[in-house]
């Protein structure tokens, strides 16, 4: 007997939700229809979250809308919490439902313990949900680490095309906007 796991998709996830099964404090994401439990932010990244969040409301204003680690629904089996999405429109276009991957102009996870889980698993599920821009500032190192162009190989797997590094003294353009730099000395130091 083979013995597989029961996956879930966003409808019964949510359903879940609704029943009180999972609830804000469980701290769960969908991942390709899994149940993964969110790591604990420490304070760096807490502190960098807020900072990022800030800078890009700053940035970008009424031009577009910056969730922090709210839910985006990707796929039929996939409502990630990325740490920051900007989105178009405006916050009242999401009252009926979380940003799908075409309203998505960027992703950041901001990583330090979850560095290789966003470098793969993450990764492959932006590219897959065809998001053209993902960001993952690596707190590790103190460097961003941009993403762009997502295919799928002849293997099947799902990845980008390019990658960009950016230490913690440059500036970055933010897609979509090509007239707002980010500072990433005042996201991540020096």
């Amino acid at each position: 007997m083979i013995v597989t796991p029961k996956r879930f998709t966003i409808d019964e996830y949510h359903r879940l939700i609704e029943l009180g099964f999972l609830t804000e404090g469980d701290k769960i994401e969908l991942i390709r229809g899994e149940l993964i439990q969110m790591a604990a932010k420490g304070t760096f990244h807490t502190v960098c979250s807020s900072i990022l969040c800030r800078q890009l409301d700053r940035l970008l204003g009424d031009k577009a809308v910056i969730r922090g680690q709210d839910p985006v629904t990707l796929l039929d089996n996939s409502e990630p919490e990325p740490d920051v999405v900007i989105a178009r429109g405006k916050d009242e276009d999401y009252l009926a439902h979380h940003p799908y991957a075409e309203d998505i102009l960027l992703v950041i996870e901001i990583s330090d313990s979850t560095l290789n889980y966003d470098q793969t698993t993450k990764l492959a599920v932006y590219a897959e949900a065809k998001i053209t821009n993902y960001w993952i500032v690596n707190l590790q190192v103190r460097q961003l680490e941009c993403y762009s162009h997502p295919y799928q190989n002849a293997q099947g797997k799902f990845d980008y095309l390019s990658k960009q590094i950016f230490l913690s003294n440059h500036l970055v353009t933010i897609p979509g906007f090509e007239d707002a730099l980010l500072e990433l000395s005042r996201v991540i130091g020096g």
